[in-house]
């Protein structure tokens, strides 16, 4: 029914779809859960696999949901949380990480990530990561919201080099990654999360991406993951709390943009020309 996902590896060698589901404001809401779960069991039976939740969402009730989600289903799921800054401590982290599993009805995390940069030093975060690696708590782990020099430091402590990811803001309309963070990334073989790949729907107002879409009877929301989807390393995590939803998203897979479409893109969407400041949502 659709063309396959494509996928990203990660330094471990493990490869995973490059098109997931983010779960950020989930869990708000108890008249809402059960569409939620839905849309995640739905991502998951479209094969868009990786699902990407934080201790932080929700006061810990996003994790829940997720849990519910994909019981049954776990060995399907490429499973990442993140860990708060200030509980990132050696202890703190290891703590957190038991919380979020217990939350998430599992023993393992496939991918843990420090949610951005706090207090602790990286490397008390880093030597607590490791603890999990060995404890079999955790599969791999990684960053968010890291800059390039961030990514920099975090290489320069013991274990840094063992980060199997970054997931960062990046869209149409947050761009600021072209210029030095993701080539650093694709340099290294750090994959790249994209979070928040539609601009939280507002790139769905903008009139040439709705042109654009348009000509290839797609949405505008396809369209705007069609790019991240095109970029050599990068994942798509899209919030999606509604199945149609969900269906919709898998559709980006299919568009085949011209390079003209993809200039008319660039020049309403312009790249960075120098170096912007990773920006946070």
């Amino acid at each position: 029914m659709f063309d396959d996902i494509p996928t990203v590896t990660l330094p471990s060698g493990t490869s995973i779809p490059a098109l997931g589901i983010g779960t950020w404001n989930m869990g708000e809401a108890r008249s809402d859960e059960a569409q939620e779960i839905a849309s995640i069991r739905k991502a998951v039976a479209l094969g868009m696999t990786v699902v990407d939740t934080a201790e932080m969402y929700a006061d810990g009730r996003s994790e829940e949901i997720v849990g519910q989600a994909i019981e049954g289903l776990r060995d399907q799921v490429f499973l990442v949380s993140k860990v708060y800054p200030f509980n990132a401590s050696a202890k703190g982290t290891i703590e957190a990480c038991e919380r979020s599993l217990k939350r998430l009805g599992t023993e393992r995390l496939d991918l843990y990530l420090l949610h951005w940069r706090g207090s602790h030093p990286l490397e008390e975060t880093v030597e607590a990561f490791e603890t999990l690696k060995a404890q079999g708590k955790i599969t791999d782990w990684g960053v968010s919201n890291f800059d390039t020099d961030d990514m920099e430091e975090l290489f320069s402590v013991p274990d840094g080099r063992n980060c199997a990811a970054n997931q960062v803001l990046y869209n149409l309309s947050r761009r600021g990654p072209d210029y030095d963070l993701l080539p650093w990334c694709q340099q290294h073989g750090i994959p790249v999360m994209a979070y928040s790949p539609i601009e939280q729907g507002k790139l769905l107002k903008d009139h040439e991406l709705i042109r654009i879409a348009k000509a290839y009877q797609a949405t505008p929301a396809q369209l705007a993951l069609a790019f991240i989807l095109e970029r050599d390393g990068v994942i798509a995590i899209p919030k999606s709390a509604k199945p149609e939803r969900v269906e919709e998203n898998r559709g980006a897979t299919d568009l085949d943009i011209s390079d003209a479409d993809w200039a008319a893109l660039d020049a309403a969407f312009p790249p960075p020309q120098k170096k912007v400041s990773l920006e946070m949502l």
